[in-house]
């Protein structure tokens, strides 16, 4: 294992020190996510879901990084499951995995295929896709005692992932830091919550990580999800700080003032009329309703 994540690339003096604050922060960023939602504890054995891509290659770097001086032993094992697409270099990650000591394991298993039978040519390939990959991972996770699944996705993606199912499902959710799985038997991490993508982006650029892109996702046109991160990527240019504002208000949610039944009791609100309780200075004492 690694004592220190270098960048790879050849820097001059200034770069280097742009380098080490961009790592800082990534450190530092992770290490609160970590925090907040005790994403890691002692003993727990985490998963890190390799792709190959960007995202999954700077989250295991940087958890192996705070492994060193954590105050809480962890183990990590690097898992990549392999689908079968046609050119995959299967040999890139087995190297890279070895060179840096940890210890890791390949599943294969041939989603491609299935997907490809199933979906019609010119439909979205994703959702099928994920329910593969995630059934082989928690498989996996079972069968080898793993407590932590960490996944790679950073704050832009639970960002994507708001505005679609705002626009296009009519729900109001992301993609949770941390998450129990439907079945109840696996908990999902995602250190990378609090991370921008562009820092990961070039994070992963000046370490010069073996990145294997995904041609069955990435081949895809017109996908929402890429509409929804161009829309981001837009109001970060034209908006500095709107996504930061968006991504805290995530973390600040007042069910009181929405519109759903099943999270707010609405209906009973007469029955505490002039009831003691409340605040009128700091505006607390409403949580009380809450179902």
């Amino acid at each position: 294992m690694p004592d220190k994540q270098e960048a790879v690339l050849p820097l001059s003096e200034r770069q280097r020190f742009e380098f080490n604050k961009l790592k800082k922060r990534l450190r530092r960023l992770v290490g609160e996510a970590i925090a907040d939602y005790r994403m890691i504890e002692d003993g727990d054995k985490v998963m890190v879901c390799l792709s190959g891509g960007k995202d999954s290659h700077t989250l295991l770097d940087i958890l192996l990084s705070l492994k060193l001086n954590a105050p809480v032993s962890f183990d990590i094992v690097a898992v990549n499951l392999d689908q079968k697409q046609p050119g995959f270099p299967e040999d890139v990650l087995p190297r890279y995995l070895t060179s840096i000591g940890v210890p890791f394991h390949i599943i294969e298993q041939d989603t491609y295929s299935v997907v490809k039978r199933v979906v019609p040519e010119g439909q979205t390939t994703c959702g099928l896709c994920s329910r593969l990959r995630r059934g082989a991972l928690y498989r996996y996770a079972s069968d080898n005692g793993i407590t932590k699944i960490a996944l790679g996705h950073h704050r832009d993606d639970i960002l994507e992932t708001f505005f679609l199912n705002l626009f296009h499902g009519g729900s109001l959710k992301a993609m949770p830091p941390k998450l129990l799985s439907d079945n109840r038997r696996h908990i999902v991490i995602r250190p990378l919550a609090y991370c921008k993508e562009r820092d990961v982006s070039e994070y992963a650029r000046l370490r010069d990580f073996p990145i294997i892109p995904c041609t069955l996702c990435g081949s895809q046109p017109n996908l929402q999800r890429q509409v929804m991160k161009e829309m981001l990527q837009e109001w970060s240019k034209r908006f500095p700080g709107r996504l930061d504002a968006i991504f805290g208000a995530l973390k600040n949610v007042a069910p009181s003032h929405l519109a759903d039944t099943s999270v707010f009791d609405f209906a009973n609100l007469e029955s505490l009329r002039d009831t003691a309780g409340f605040d009128e200075d700091s505006g607390q004492g409403l949580d009380i309703l809450a179902m």
